[in-house]
């Protein structure tokens, strides 16, 4: 027997164990995508066979990854038993730390919400802060009657860039003491959960990729403009986020203050209508949807602020369109949800300065794009820990 032989035999077990997991991997993924199917379209639209569909289904049956959800009868033929994933297979959290803010869901392996929280952020300090993420989400999981050991993943999103090397959030001026080392590890430690950390902005690009009006887009940019301002950029359907993670920080961009230059964030956010209101004469206790509430009613100060801003945000539309060339820009966050009010400005004003005028729409998925993209995100990986688990338990028989 030549040599080769015996490698070629000794090599046969981990190549046929590779080739069932890529298998039923592959059918897992169509699964996915199909939401039910029979052995026998499974077969079509894989182009395996249907012995290698059934093996592959029985395997993924039997370590709780798929599970029989029905049958269908055609009008010629016999009756073909229907199968899904089985979302309760494993559970994904999702985390948006806001200023004002905090919402927090756990979900299934199909992206259904199966608890969620939202609580006022009063935390004045970073470890309140820390702590108040951890007693929300320690909540929403024991709410949602999941084993905690079967979270396999979170996401959480939050203003600022999270340095992983230095293990710690920067650039989060609206959140004092956020940038601290340790607090990421230490929600780490405490939850259990193996955690990403992510823009806030960038996460609420992916959902509103996934599930908003950013589907189908080629390139599109989401402004999020509430108490700060970012940009999450989403090309083919991939982030960008830049050699360390900045893509999108479009508040540092300067802008020509009155009295000395300011970052564009200063120009184009709810302090900045606050301001713009009370310059033009408005008085009393103001908020940004105090003054948005204002405008509807016709109150010049109000109507002069909102037009401000809507001049503001064109040349932020302007600024990125130049450099990007999106097919689509997102208006959301807090002042976006008031493109009733400011998209007749901006696209006046975007008029004027570029002759570049991608699509402006609003945020479909309004308050909950974060949060949904943190859940996107947690899925994808969830999903391949979740496979990965339960077929090695499977393989070493610790499953029936």
């Amino acid at each position: 027997m030549a040599a080769g032989d015996v490698m070629d035999q000794q090599e046969q077990p981990w190549s046929r164990r590779r080739l069932r997991s890529t298998n039923e991997r592959l059918l897992l993924d169509r699964l996915r995508t199909l939401g039910t199917a029979s052995r026998a379209q499974l077969a079509r639209e894989t182009g395996l066979s249907k012995p290698t569909v059934s093996s592959a289904l029985a395997s993924l049956e039997t370590a709780g990854l798929v599970h029989e959800v029905g049958t269908h009868a055609p009008e010629r033929g016999r009756t073909a038993v229907l199968y899904a994933p089985d979302p309760a297979a494993g559970h994904a959290l999702g985390v948006d730390i806001g200023r004002g803010w905090l919402r927090v869901a756990v979900v299934d392996l199909d992206g259904t919400v199966v608890a969620r929280a939202d609580v006022r952020n009063r935390a004045r300090a970073s470890a309140a802060l820390a702590g108040l993420v951890v007693d929300t989400a320690r909540q929403v999981i024991a709410n949602s009657g999941v084993d905690p050991a079967e979270v396999v993943h979170g996401v959480v999103g939050t203003p600022g860039v999270y340095d992983e090397q230095r293990r710690r959030v920067r650039y989060a001026m609206h959140l004092p003491g956020w940038g601290r080392a340790g607090l990421v590890d230490r929600i780490r430690e405490e939850l259990g959960v193996p955690l990403e950390v992510h823009n806030d902005a960038n996460l609420a690009a992916l959902g509103e990729y996934t599930y908003g009006v950013g589907a189908g887009s080629r390139l599109f940019a989401y402004l999020l403009i509430g108490t700060g301002l970012g940009m999450g950029v989403v090309s083919e359907g991939r982030l960008f986020t830049g050699a360390h993670g900045l893509a999108g920080e479009i508040g540092f961009l300067p802008w020509p203050g009155r009295r000395k230059p300011e970052h564009l964030e200063g120009a184009v956010s709810g302090v900045a209508v606050v301001e713009a209101a009370r310059h033009f004469g408005m008085s009393g206790q103001l908020t940004a949807k105090a003054v948005f509430d204002a405008a509807r009613q016709g109150d010049p100060a109000a109507v002069r602020a909102v037009e401000l801003e809507g001049e503001r945000i064109a040349h932020t539309v302007a600024a990125a369109t130049a450099v990007l060339d999106p097919d689509l820009v997102v208006l959301g966050g807090g002042v976006g949800h008031s493109v009733d009010l400011l998209l007749g400005p901006v696209q006046d004003r975007l008029r004027a300065l570029t002759p570049l005028r991608p699509r402006i729409a609003p945020s479909r998925l309004g308050e909950d794009a974060v949060l949904l993209g943190a859940v996107a995100t947690a899925l994808d990986t969830a999903r391949e820990l979740v496979f990965a688990r339960r077929t090695a338990e499977q393989a070493a028989g610790h499953r029936p």
